[in-house]
């Protein structure tokens, strides 16, 4: 199967789905893990908060952790549109590597750039059997994230903090609250579904 995670920036796909491509990776699957910026960011007033450089270096250390195949978009952090750009190069990506299964944001993230690539990639998936969208944002919107497909990441988990740790200048400046959020995440998620760790996923669409 190839299954393809896409990310507006490095680190989104670890922490929103990173144990499932785990799995995906321990069943043999082929991950391709698509980057759409180079996620260079800064503050309002000028100040750099992560170099390209430096974000390219941690995706590369992440997805070896992972096992996927990393591969890093055209566009700018804080200026992904949704549009026909968008949606042609994620056909291309789609089409090129022969995906089975997609992974992507949640089309209503408060993020513009998640926001974007959600409702994107509903469009170039239209023909993919199974599309399915994560969350990789802390903060609370006005829509309810409709989760009703979960990953068992029990066995996957400590990979998974590994991979986002990967993520070094982020944790320095996040701290140990970044991990703990998604650590409690998943456990909310498990216990749900009688498992002691999981992801959650609202469907777009999946094919039996």
């Amino acid at each position: 199967m190839n299954v393809l995670a896409i990310g507006a920036h490095f680190d989104d796909v670890e922490l929103g789905c990173g144990g499932t491509l785990i799995k995906h990776v321990k069943r043999g699957d082929r991950v391709h893990m698509l980057v759409l910026t180079d996620s260079e960011y800064g503050n309002y007033d000028g100040t750099l908060i992560r170099g390209k450089e430096t974000a390219l270096k941690e995706g590369k250390d992440a997805a070896k952790i992972i096992g996927g195949e990393l591969q890093m978009g055209p566009f700018k952090t804080k200026q992904v549109t949704y549009g026909v750009e968008l949606i042609e190069y994620l056909n291309e990506v789609i089409d090129s590597n022969q995906i089975d299964i997609v992974y992507t944001h949640w089309s209503h993230d408060m993020h513009q750039d998640h926001n974007a690539i959600g409702k994107a990639t509903i469009n170039a998936a239209r023909h993919i059997p199974r599309v399915l969208m994560y969350r990789s944002n802390w903060y609370a919107t006005d829509e309810l994230f409709n989760k009703r497909f979960y990953s068992d990441i029990s066995s996957e988990l400590e990979r998974k903090i590994e991979a986002i740790k990967a993520h070094k200048s982020e944790y320095e400046r996040r701290g140990d609250k970044w991990i703990e959020f998604v650590v409690y995440q998943n456990r909310n998620d498990g216990v749900e579904i009688g498992v002691e760790y999981a992801e959650s996923f609202e469907v777009v669409k999946w094919l039996m």
